[in-house]
């Protein structure tokens, strides 16, 4: 598209309610919101491992038309080691401008207050397949990898899968910040809250013990 028509067509653009639960889910793990040349307007940006190409390609498939472009692959340097992403960005739009107002604090990515209310099954699903990990697949434990928010983020969060799920946690703490953990029921309740959202591509992050 010619640049006025793609100023058009971003005119026409609306997140339904199943794109802002996933933005959601997005956002509580890897995803990033990036401001643009001004402040009302953000674009996401998602990029993973490419051993995770089908969960970006679903991503993508959510946000189809949201994106200029496919995905694609794009080699990064790592401590002088290479690395192949892929990944996608969407347009730039008022509406995600409207959601890095609500999960960013001075470019830094929080948790709103009010994210008991945003939660459910399927952005629980994202965030899972976004930032989850397990203990071992003989244990039914999971972990949350939460370390890049504070820990009053870490207990907001807690504190709501308690209220809306009945799911308790506890934290670990590793050299980058907390983790949230789901042991033995816990960890159970929230695969089965989550598992017919799960892609089958990311079972992998599921215990054995739980499929």
């Amino acid at each position: 598209m010619r640049s006025k028509e793609v100023e058009n067509y971003k005119l026409t653009l609306k997140l339904n309610p199943r794109q802002k639960e996933i933005l959601v889910g997005v956002l509580l793990g890897d995803g990033h919101l990036e401001r643009l040349y001004t402040p009302t307007l953000a674009r996401l940006k998602i990029e993973h491992s490419l051993k995770q190409k089908d969960y970006v390609h679903w991503l993508y498939q959510e946000f189809k038309n949201w994106v200029r472009s496919e995905p694609k692959i794009k080699q990064v340097k790592i401590f002088g080691k290479i690395y192949f992403n892929y990944g996608f960005c969407t347009h730039g739009h008022r509406l995600l401008g409207n959601f890095h107002t609500k999960f960013y604090k001075n470019k830094i990515k929080i948790v709103p207050c009010d994210i008991s209310d945003l939660l459910t099954p399927l952005n629980l699903a994202v965030w899972f397949m976004d930032d989850g990990s397990i203990k071992s697949n003989r244990h039914k434990g999971i972990f949350l990898n939460t370390q890049s928010f504070s820990t009053e983020d870490v207990e907001r969060l807690q504190k709501a899968l308690k209220e809306k799920f009945f799911i308790e946690s506890t934290t670990r703490r590793d050299k980058n910040g907390k983790q949230i953990y789901l042991g033995g029921i816990n960890g159970e309740k929230l695969i089965r809250l989550i598992r017919p959202h799960i892609i089958s591509s990311m079972f992998y992050k599921i215990p054995k013990v739980l499929i």
